[in-house]
């Protein structure tokens, strides 16, 4: 399966978002952000195009909300600023375009964690970024221990750092905290 199959048949997936990337500047070639609704489909398609799981990784996006609100409020009151500008500069407005209103971003309601997939096909020298986001409230997601059975150990260690636990994984007890520990050490709001 050639780049381009690969990326439609995921972008195909419902809530998909499939962006090409230059793999010089980030290293890889695809970046997929989905709803984990649509995490094993993806998985069984990056699977059945020959593609082995290289690594995952926890994100913790704590106050990305704020900051997002943030950004969009400057760039309101800025486009507002620049809407009265040009209103105040046109000499004849009976005849003007209605001043236009702007575009309204989706900014999530609560503050999330992400767990990246990166798969990669050595023949092809091609690596695709799956991406997965959880409520910070909530953080389920799907186990892939099924299909990539490597997963096993890295969704123990996602499970430990961030605390996101994998729905219908069998063993998720820490590799390197104690058992019995109830805190998860590379949340941006833990503290030792």
């Amino acid at each position: 399966m050639n780049a381009e199959t690969l990326g439609a048949q995921l972008a195909a997936q419902p809530g998909a978002s499939v962006r090409a990337a230059d793999h010089a500047s980030v290293g890889y070639d695809l970046d997929v952000a989905l709803p984990e609704s649509s995490l094993l489909a993806a998985v069984g398609i990056m699977d059945g195009a020959g593609y082995f799981l290289e690594g995952m990784t926890g994100v913790d996006w704590l106050g990305e909300c704020e900051a997002l609100r943030k950004e969009a409020e400057a760039r309101a009151k800025k486009a507002a600023e620049a809407a009265a500008a040009s209103a105040a500069d046109a000499p004849d407005t009976s005849q003007a375009a209605p001043p236009e209103t702007p575009v309204q971003e989706s900014i999530p309601q609560e503050d999330e964690l992400e767990v990246v997939y990166d798969f990669n096909l050595y023949s092809a020298r091609h690596r695709v970024c799956l991406r997965v986001r959880t409520p910070r409230s909530n953080p389920q997601i799907h186990t892939i221990a099924e299909i990539y059975p490597i997963a096993h150990w890295h969704e123990r260690e996602i499970h430990e750092f961030f605390g996101i636990v994998f729905i219908g994984h069998p063993y998720l007890i820490p590799l390197l905290l104690p058992e019995d520990a109830e805190y998860h050490p590379l949340l941006k709001d833990y503290s030792a």
